[in-house]
């Protein structure tokens, strides 16, 4: 009986083998290649202004909802929704997800949220590509958003902790038993709050201590930093009045005003500002560092025959891109380096000649003004990259539309408005290729390169 249940086994897992060694499988890489075809963001705004009755969900929901107007998407075609977030409100942990059923997407659709600090949007977007060119997806909404006007706030983590089991002393001596649970222990110190903690967690450093420092490395004056602001604000400014932005911010209230443009900023009024992180003797102020920002983005990606059949005319291509990271006690905000070297050496390209459209994240005058030195600086390529410098940046063909130093910086949205503006950049000025950069808190960085489409 043993021998003739062997043998019935044996005939089975052959059998079985055989029909895995001829079965297909439909995952794999794809040569539909990806588009951007839109992007769109709400206004960024100041903290604790037009948004403070907002949550994160409704921002994200508004600009999930403005990209479908603007694109006249049918939403039964959206296969996947991935949203950047990074200071996260418990009760909606996968914001994606919220996002899009409260934009009356399909309940069938997909999502997921990361959080990569200041490059989750850049994430978002290179997980829709990855998706895309798997054969995942076809049609893929990604963007993030971001609200400082309501962040969690927690009591002190020893009240937490009596907060948790009382219940269970209650239930034990009632009210008194509460009581005494909750005072035996607790110190003055302790009865106190926690907002979201704006050191790296890591290093305990803050990061505008930790791109001061950077900008002494690279011999980034406050005279630099302060013309470099001035230059973002004022030509955010002359891109609204351009209408550059017109069918990119869609209107909140009535309004596409973008709140923390300061286009009539001066040297004078930037320069009296004393030192915000290192004092007395700091270079960063509040002017020249990116503000507290409320707001979203969404940006629709496609593959390129899926955009085709659906009649839409994409930006571009998304081409490649890098996610490095470097040293967070040393070169915190350097990332937007290491991941453009990458993306030079490894399509061979060349940052000078290639390149004609810069988006590079603005998180601080002295973090971006510090990476070019870095770019072009022949000591720290011998260092680093075995002697081959990444490239010098040609600064009148990067963020000529203005930046976070001016536009503001939402840390899930971000990447969106990057990606978004140098796809219309690539259009409007005939270029072949982009280049877009961010840092992120941890040493993180990324990099992409975007290919201008042609449109017959």
């Amino acid at each position: 009986m043993l021998s003739t249940l062997r043998s019935s086994l044996q005939r089975g897992a052959t059998t079985s083998l055989s029909t895995t060694a001829v079965r297909a499988f439909t995952t794999g890489v794809t040569n539909d290649p990806v588009v951007i075809v839109s992007g769109v963001r709400l206004p960024f705004a100041t903290t604790s202004t037009i948004y403070e009755d907002q949550l994160a969900v409704d921002l994200q929901r508004h600009a999930i909802n403005g990209l479908l107007t603007q694109t006249a998407l049918d939403k039964n075609e959206v296969d996947y929704v991935i949203a950047g977030n990074v200071i996260q409100e418990v009760r909606t942990s996968n914001i994606a997800r919220e996002a899009a059923i409260n934009a009356g997407l399909p309940q069938s659709i997909g999502a997921h949220t990361v959080a990569q600090a200041c490059i989750s949007a850049n994430a978002a977007i290179c997980a829709g590509a990855e998706k895309i060119l798997t054969g995942h997806a076809q049609v893929v909404i990604a963007g993030g958003t971001e609200t400082f006007s309501d962040v969690p706030i927690r009591l002190k983590r020893p009240v937490r902790q009596k907060l948790v089991t009382m219940a269970k002393a209650m239930k034990k001596g009632g009210m008194l038993g509460a009581f005494r649970h909750m005072t035996k222990g607790l110190r003055m110190k302790d009865l106190g709050i926690e907002t979201p903690a704006i050191a790296n967690f890591t290093t305990g450093e803050v990061m505008g201590v930790s791109s001061d420092r950077l900008s002494a490395k690279f011999g980034v004056s406050r005279d630099d930093q302060d013309d470099f602001t001035l230059r973002s604000h004022h030509l955010a400014a002359k891109a609204h009045e351009d209408g550059f932005y017109k069918n990119d911010v869609i209107p909140y209230k009535g309004s596409t005003e973008e709140n923390g443009i300061k286009g009539s900023s001066t040297k004078e009024t930037v320069g009296k500002l004393k030192p915000a992180f290192i004092k007395p003797h700091g270079t960063h102020t509040a002017a020249n560092s990116s503000f507290l920002t409320d707001g979203a983005a969404a940006t629709l990606l496609m593959s390129e025959s899926k955009a085709k059949a659906l009649g839409y005319k994409p930006l571009a291509y998304l081409r490649d891109w890098s996610f490095k990271a470097c040293d967070p006690f040393e070169e915190l905000l350097l990332g937007p380096t290491y991941c453009s070297q990458q993306l030079m050496e490894k399509n061979n390209m060349d940052l000078e000649s290639d390149i004609g459209v810069f988006e590079i994240h603005e998180a601080f005058a002295g973090q971006i003004l510090s990476n070019l030195n870095a770019m072009g600086s022949q000591k720290f390529a011998d260092d680093r990259f075995g002697g081959k410098k990444v490239g010098t940046v040609d600064v009148d063909k990067m963020n000529t539309k203005g930046g976070s130093l001016s536009i503001g910086h939402p840390f899930g949205a971000t990447g969106s408005r990057l990606v978004t503006t140098a796809s219309k950049r690539l259009q409007q000025e005939g270029q072949r290729f982009a280049l877009v950069a961010a840092c992120a808190d941890g040493g993180a960085g990324h990099a992409c390169i975007l290919e201008r489409y042609d449109n017959d």
